[in-house]
């Protein structure tokens, strides 16, 4: 029962590619998803998804790609730190906390 298979990954015309997963997820957690598909969909002028929530998301809040490119293209190091991606604990709270 805990054997680990890698998910099934496709290739898309735009270059990227698409994992598909199941994550379990706290409702709150849910609800500031939807807060964030809310104001992409505003920004963007058309309905939004959760899917495209958090894939804007993940993008909006990882560091460059470097990782994927071959090692000769890859900038010099640096000494500062990469930044840390954010969480989705880090979308408003719907009772307006932070």
């Amino acid at each position: 029962m805990n054997e680990r298979v890698a998910p099934p990954m496709h290739a898309l015309p735009d270059g990227e590619a698409e994992i598909s997963l199941v994550v379990r997820l706290p409702w709150e957690d849910v609800a500031r998803l939807g807060q964030e598909a809310g104001r992409l969909a505003s920004q963007m002028q058309r309905p939004v998804t959760l899917d495209e929530a958090v894939s804007n998301r993940l993008r909006s809040t990882r560091p460059s790609a470097a990782h994927a490119r071959p090692s000769a293209e890859q900038p010099p190091a640096t000494t500062t730190p990469p930044s840390t991606s954010a969480s989705v604990s880090s979308l408003p709270r719907l009772n307006g906390t932070a």
